[in-house]
């Protein structure tokens, strides 16, 4: 006899920050984004923490906290400057949302850009 038992589960919504009613989740979701592409770029470049901090201008500790996931402090601003000194481009991308649909933030990363890593540093 088999035990089947239902698991209950909840869809969610694609943005965790809003599935866990955190305050300005679209916010949280971008510089979540964000801090993911910029900790890729320092790992692909296999640069030290202090290297890092050198390049982008800041210190040692904020680096270590960047890769900790612990963005809180840094405005969406500073991740994107980041990602330039990082030798990225960014683009803003402004469309009309689709009907019936909640307006979104979102980053996209250019698929030529995996695997590859940024010129020189300054």
């Amino acid at each position: 006899m088999k035990n089947e038992t239902e698991i209950k589960y909840e869809v969610g919504s694609g943005n965790v920050f809003k599935d866990l009613g955190l305050p300005n989740p679209e916010r949280e979701l971008l510089k979540s984004q964000l801090t993911l592409q910029i900790n890729q770029e320092i790992k692909g470049r296999r640069l030290t923490q202090q290297q890092a901090a050198k390049l982008l201008g800041c210190d040692q500790p904020e680096i270590s906290k960047l890769q900790h996931g612990r963005y809180y402090r840094f405005r969406v601003e500073r991740l994107l400057e980041f990602l330039n000194c990082l030798g990225l481009n960014t683009n803003i991308v402004i469309s009309k949302a689709k009907p019936k649909s909640k307006p979104e933030q979102k980053v996209i990363r250019h698929s030529s850009l995996y695997g590859k890593h940024c010129g020189s540093s300054r």
